[in-house]
This record gives structure tokens, C-alpha cells and sequence, in this order.
């Protein structure tokens, strides 16, 4: 019997030392190294759960800018040139003499889109909204044309290469146009004041609209709130609501554009426009703490503005010191 069991021990012990020792792994999860044992079980029920992230969707780009033609400078013939020319009636001969030593001609703006505003009335200003928006009232207007686009980065970069002019934000200010400018040369061109403004829009022979003219390019003649309508469309423009938290490229949101074809004019950027922020007749004078000769009107509203407080509406009045207000969302466009 002894001899049974010493037999039954020692077969017992040579079949544990073949086994090996026991697993490791059993009780304590998966390894680092992998997530399965040797007989392609699942892994272990004691090892967490990776827990897995959703990645943030990122913010669609706009649509593809409106095509621009190729830039070609136009030289700037003011009309007392022109009548000279037509009365002198030069022969030839000595015309041909003239041009070896004809003065160099003025260049002028990169682009000459602009957009033909007819003749008529129009209604301007809005009742029921705050009170330095209205009353609404009828506005004669005299046709005239308005830029298509806001004034971009690559042409006001022509316009100080060819005058050595220096915005306000260059000397005064830790940004200015070039720090925004920088990759963007189809996006509006940003810190500058009204006066910057002014001075491109006089090289290029033209002006800063009215509020007035400004008003009826972007809103038309039937009174619409938007330039594409009477109800607010995010994706119509470059708004808070889109999130891009910038500028883009001019006629990127083709949707959105005015009856006349005009782009950009609400979002994007707040554009100066010439008038002093002054009441409407039939306002009360104090209507608005800002009202006075201290302050320039701009329209439409930037790129952080949306639907709340009606500031990318075409009737929407805003404004700020001429001198020195340059923001990251005020530019331009000029008319003539």
C-alpha cells in the first residue's frame, strides 16, 4: 500500500512540474504587451475598458471665393488731363516727341469690379428696431457704383507700395494690418481707422459711400432685414454662428450676397461708411449715448457678430472715433 501511494506522489509531482507554475495574469488584467493569451481567448473580464474619445469635428471651410479677374493696375487720368489732351490736337510728329518725356502716369487700385447701383428710391432705416435705427423713411439716390468686394489685404498692400503711406494701427498700435494680413491676401484688410480708409479710397479715385448708398447696395429696394432676405441664415455669411473666428476670403458665401450682386455685407467685416453717427429726422436727437460728430457710422457687422442685436442687418447702425478706432473686424469698400 505504501508502495501505491509513494507512486501515486511521485506522479502526481513529475505532472505539476510538466504544467508549470500557475498563470499570472489570471487575476491581475492584460499585460501591456497584448490584449489575448497564447489560445486566442478574449481578454481577461478584470482588464479595463479603453475608453475611447470622440474626436471635435472641425469647422467646415467657407465655400469657394466668387472668381476675381486677374489683378491689372489702371492708371488714374484725372479729367483736366483728358481736356487738355482732346483740345491740344497735336500733330504727329509732335506727339511722338511729347512721349519721351511724358510724366509718369499714376497707378491706381488693383481690381475695378464694382457693381452699377441704378437710380431711385429706396427704404432706409427700420421702425420697431432700437432707437438710432429708425425711423424708416424714403431716400432718393442718384445711381452710382460700389466695389463688389470689401478692400482686401493684397490691395491695400498695392495702395501703400505705390503712396508709402502708414496706417494709424502701424505707428500707434502692437497689431496692424500686416500682422492679419499675413497668408490672407484675399481676405478685407483689417485695423484700419476711417481715415486709413479715406486715404485709399481717394488714391483710387473713388470715396467711402454714404450710409445712405451703402444701405440701399446692400438691402435693394423692397426693405429686406438681409442682403439675401428677411430671415437670418447662418451660412450665409461669416458670422459667430459659423465659428470660424475670423476673417475669409471676400465672396467666399455666395448665398448671401445683396440683390445688386454685392458681397459680404453682413459678417465678414464692419464696414466704415462716410457719415458722422448722427439721429435720423424724426429721431429724438439723444436717442443713442454715442450720437455726435465724434463718432463715424459702420455697417453690417464682422466676423463675431451674429443674429443677436440685429448688428448684421442691413439697417443695423454702428460706429466709433475716426481717428483711431482699428479693430480686427472693421474694413471697407469704397464707391464713386
Amino acid at each position: 500500500m505504501k508502495k501505491l501511494v509513494l507512486a501515486l506522489s511521485l506522479l502526481l509531482a513529475m505532472f505539476l512540474v510538466a504544467c508549470g507554475p500557475p498563470d499570472q495574469n489570471a487575476g491581475g488584467g492584460a499585460s501591456s504587451g497584448g490584449a489575448s493569451n497564447g489560445g486566442g481567448e478574449s481578454q481577461s473580464a478584470d482588464t479595463p475598458t479603453p475608453v475611447v474619445l470622440a474626436t471635435p469635428t472641425p469647422k467646415p471651410a467657407p465655400p469657394t471665393p466668387t472668381s476675381r479677374p486677374s489683378p491689372t493696375p489702371a492708371p488714374i487720368v484725372s479729367a483736366e488731363e483728358t481736356e487738355e489732351t482732346e483740345a491740344t490736337g497735336e500733330t504727329e510728329a509732335a506727339a511722338e516727341a511729347e512721349a519721351t518725356t511724358e510724366p509718369e502716369v499714376a497707378v491706381g487700385p488693383l481690381y475695378d469690379d464694382m457693381v452699377l447701383i441704378p437710380a431711385g428710391s429706396f427704404t432706409m432705416g427700420q421702425d420697431g428696431s432700437k432707437p438710432k435705427n429708425g425711423p424708416a423713411h424714403s431716400v432718393e439716390l442718384p445711381d452710382y457704383e460700389i466695389d463688389r468686394f470689401e478692400v482686401t489685404n493684397e490691395e491695400f498692400a498695392w495702395f501703400i507700395e505705390q503712396t508709402g503711406f502708414v496706417s494709424y494701427a502701424e505707428e500707434n498700435s502692437t497689431k496692424n494690418w500686416r500682422d492679419a494680413a499675413e497668408g490672407k491676401g484675399n481676405h478685407p484688410v483689417v485695423y484700419v481707422t476711417w481715415n486709413d480708409a479715406v486715404a485709399y479710397c481717394e488714391w483710387a479715385g473713388k470715396r467711402l459711400p454714404t450710409e445712405a448708398e451703402w444701405e440701399k447696395a446692400a438691402r435693394g429696394d423692397d426693405g429686406r432685414a438681409y442682403p439675401w432676405g428677411n430671415d437670418f441664415v447662418p451660412d450665409a455669411g461669416n458670422f459667430y454662428e459659423g465659428g470660424i473666428r475670423g476673417t475669409t476670403a471676400v465672396g467666399s458665401f455666395g448665398t448671401g450676397a445683396s440683390p445688386y450682386e454685392v458681397y459680404d455685407m453682413a459678417g465678414n467685416v464692419r464696414e466704415w461708411v462716410e457719415d458722422y453717427f448722427l439721429a435720423y429726422e424724426g429721431a429724438a436727437a439723444d436717442a443713442d449715448p454715442y450720437f455726435g460728430e465724434e463718432n463715424r457710422v459702420n455697417r453690417g457687422g464682422g466676423w463675431f457678430d451674429g443674429e443677436d442685436g440685429e448688428v448684421v442687418t442691413t439697417y443695423n447702425r454702428n460706429a466709433g472715433p475716426p481717428d483711431t478706432s482699428a479693430n480686427d473686424d472693421i474694413g471697407f469698400r469704397c464707391v464713386r
